[in-house]
C-alpha cells in the first residue's frame, strides 16, 4: 500500500480521513495511531513488532534520562552536596543511559540490515586467507521504514539528553510521532518539535488543508507516474545489461537515473506532505530546488535535507566538539598552521557523516563508495575555497555574474550525475565499469540511431518526459526566484482552480506509465 497506489489514495486515506473527523477532537490520536499500525501491517506484517519494541524502548530511554535529571537537580540542590560533583556523576550516569539506548537501536538496525553483508565480506577474507567461512548468510527481513523511525528515535534521545526537549510521560505521543502513517515509509526525518503539536493536537479538518494537501498530492503523482516510472524503464535496460552499451549509453542513463530519482523522491515528499497536510500537519520540507545548486555542498543543502539535518545536528556537531577534534586543534596550531588545521578538523568531522550517509542506504560497497567520493568532493571544495576566494577578490568578480555561475551549475550537475551513476549500478564493480565507458567507448552518434529507441521507450515516451520536465522545471525556476505563493492561487476563480485541478489529474490518468510495457514501480527510498 504505497502513496501512490489507488488503495491508498482511493481507499485507505479519505477513509481514515473521514473516521478522524467523527472522532471526537481528544480521541484523534489514538485514531492516526492505529490507522498508522495499520498501514505498518498491511506491507509487514507481523513485523510490526520491531516499531512497538522501539518505541517502547525509547520511551523508558527518554523517561530514565528525565529521571536522572530530576534527581540531579534535587541532589545538587541540597546544601551538604558537592553540586558539581553531583552534576559531574550524573551527567556520567545520563551519558551511559543514552549510550545504551542509542546502541540498542542500532545494534537491531545493524543486526536486520547489516549482517549478511558483513557475513559475506568477512567469509570473503577467510577465503582469501585460504580458511573456511566463519558465518552463514540468514534470511531476514527488514521492517518498513526502520531506517527511518530508527534515526527519529535516535534523535528524541538525544534531545532529550541536550534537553532540547522534555521526555514524554506520555507513550502515546512518542508512539504517534514515530509511527506517523505519511511518514512511515520515506521520511521525512522529521524532529519531535515539528510534528509532535499538530499530530497530538486533534485540529478538525479544514476544507483549504484538504485542497492544499490534495493539489500537493496530485503533483507528486505528476512527477512520479509521469516521468518516474517511465525512466525507470531505459534505465533498468542499461543498468541491467551495463556491458552491452557505449559510453553515451550509459552517460544517458546515468542522466536518466538522476532525474528519474529526483522525480520519484520529491514526488513520494509531495504525497506524504499533501497527506499530512490533509490532516493539519506541517510536515518539513525535504527538497528545495536542488539542481539550482552552485556547488555539491549547497546541492546537500537542497537535497534530502532532513537526513542532512540529522546528520549534521547528531553526527557532524558532536564529533566537531569532540577531544579528537580538540587534540587535533592544539596540535594543529602548534605544527601545522591554520589552514591544515581547519582543513584537518573538517576532514574529521565530515568523514564519519559521510561514511554513515553511505552505509545508511543500504548494505553495499557502491553506497559505501557514494558516500566517501562526497567525502572527497566535499573535502577537495574546502581545501579550494581560499583559492576560489582570492580569484574573485582579484578580479572583482561576482559569484552571480552568468559567465562564472553557470559552469560552477554545470559542474556540479556533473558530480550529481556521476553520484547517482555509482549509486544505482548494480555493485561497485559495475559502477567501475559504468564509468570507465563514458570515457572509452563515447559514440555519440547513438544518441540519434535506433539505439535509445530500443531500450524500452517510444519517441511518445520521450516527448512526455521532456514536457514533464520542462513543467517540472518551470515551476522549480518559479519556487527558486520566489515568483509565486501558494496564497496567490486562492485569487484565481474557482473555474480556473478546478481547471487546472483536472488537468492535471488527467494528465496522470492520460498520460502515466500504465499498460503494457510498465510494471509499477515501488518507491525507491522505501527500500532504504
Amino acid at each position: 500500500m504505497a502513496y501512490h497506489t489507488p488503495v491508498y489514495l482511493l481507499l485507505f486515506l479519505p477513509a481514515v480521513l473521514l473516521a478522524y473527523q467523527i472522532t471526537p477532537q481528544k480521541k484523534r490520536w489514538l485514531l492516526l495511531l492505529g490507522a498508522s499500525w495499520i498501514f505498518f501491517w498491511s506491507v509487514s506484517g507481523k513485523l510490526l513488532i520491531f516499531l512497538i519494541g522501539t518505541i517502547l524502548f525509547t520511551h523508558y530511554i527518554g523517561l530514565g534520562l528525565e529521571t536522572l535529571k530530576s534527581r540531579c537537580r534535587l541532589e545538587a540542590g541540597k546544601p551538604e552536596n558537592d553540586r558539581k560533583q553531583i552534576q559531574a556523576l550524573f551527567k556520567k550516569r545520563q551519558r551511559l543511559v543514552l549510550a545504551a539506548g542509542i546502541f540498542g537501536l542500532l545494534a537491531v538496525l545493524g543486526y536486520l540490515k547489516y549482517y549478511n553483508f558483513f557475513a559475506q565480506n568477512v567469509n570473503l577474507l577467510l577465503e582469501k586467507a585460504g580458511r573456511p567461512a566463519l558465518l552463514t548468510a540468514k534470511n531476514l527481513v527488514l521492517p518498513l521504514g526502520i531506517s527511518f523511525y530508527t534515526l527519529r528515535a535516535v534523535g528524541y534521545m538525544a534531545d532529550v539528553y541536550w534537553e532540547r526537549t522534555s521526555a514524554f510521560v506520555h507513550p502515546g505521543k512518542l508512539a504517534l510521532c514515530l509511527s506517523f502513517f505519511p511518514q512511515l515509509m520515506e521520511g521525512p526525518i522529521s524532529s519531535y518539535s515539528q510534528t509532535a503539536g499538530d499530530l497530538w493536537k486533534g485540529s478538525p479538518i479544514r476544507s483549504e488543508n484538504l485542497a492544499a494537501g490534495a493539489w500537493r498530492i496530485l503533483w507528486g503523482l505528476f512527477k512520479k507516474v509521469l516521468i518516474a516510472d517511465r525512466l525507470n524503464v531505459l534505465v533498468k535496460a542499461v543498468f541491467d545489461q551495463y556491458e552491452s552499451y557505449g559510453g553515451v549509453v550509459v552517460a544517458a542513463a546515468a542522466v536518466a537515473y538522476t532525474v528519474q530519482l529526483y522525480m520519484e523522491f520529491s514526488g513520494a515528499m509531495d504525497m506524504i506532505i499533501g497527506s499530512g497536510r490533509m490532516f493539519g500537519v506541517s510536515l518539513p520540507e525535504n527538497f528545495r530546488q536542488p539542481f539550482a545548486a552552485g556547488s555539491a555542498a549547497e546541492f546537500w543543502r537542497r537535497w534530502h535535507i532532513t537526513l542532512g539535518t540529522w546528520l549534521k545536528t547528531y553526527v557532524f556537531y558532536p564529533v566537531s566538539t569532540s577531544r579528537i577534534v580538540k587534540k587535533w586543534n592544539r596540535f594543529g596550531k602548534n605544527h601545522a598552521g591554520k589552514y591544515v588545521t581547519k582543513l584537518g578538523v573538517t576532514a574529521i568531522c565530515l568523514f564519519p557523516v559521510w561514511l554513515l550517509n553511505g552505509l545508511w542506504h543500504g548494505p553495499r560497497w557502491s553506497y559505501i563508495f557514494y558516500g566517501m567520493y562526497y567525502f572527497t568532493i566535499l573535502l577537495c571544495g574546502e581545501a579550494l575555497a581560499p583559492v576560489r576566494e582570492r580569484i574573485l577578490k582579484k578580479w572583482n568578480i561576482s559569484e552571480q555574474t552568468v559567465w562564472w555561475a553557470v559552469p560552477r551549475r554545470l559542474k556540479t550537475w556533473v558530480i550529481i550525475v556521476v553520484g547517482e551513476l555509482f549509486f544505482r549500478a548494480n555493485g561497485l564493480k559495475a559502477g567501475l565499469h559504468m564509468f570507465v565507458s563514458i570515457f572509452t567507448d563515447f559514440r555519440p552518434e547513438k544518441l540519434w540511431d535506433s539505439t535509445l529507441l530500443n531500450l524500452g521507450l517510444d519517441s511518445g515516451d520521450y516527448l512526455v518526459i521532456l514536457l514533464g520536465c520542462a513543467v517540472v522545471g518551470i515551476v522549480g525556476v518559479v519556487k527558486e526566484h520566489n515568483l509565486w505563493k501558494e496564497e496567490n492561487t486562492k485569487r484565481f476563480c474557482a473555474p480556473i482552480r478546478w481547471a487546472a485541478c483536472y488537468g492535471l489529474l488527467l494528465a496522470v490518468i492520460i498520460f502515466g506509465a500504465y499498460g503494457i510495457g510498465y510494471q509499477q514501480v515501488d518507491l525507491i527510498y522505501a527500500g532504504f
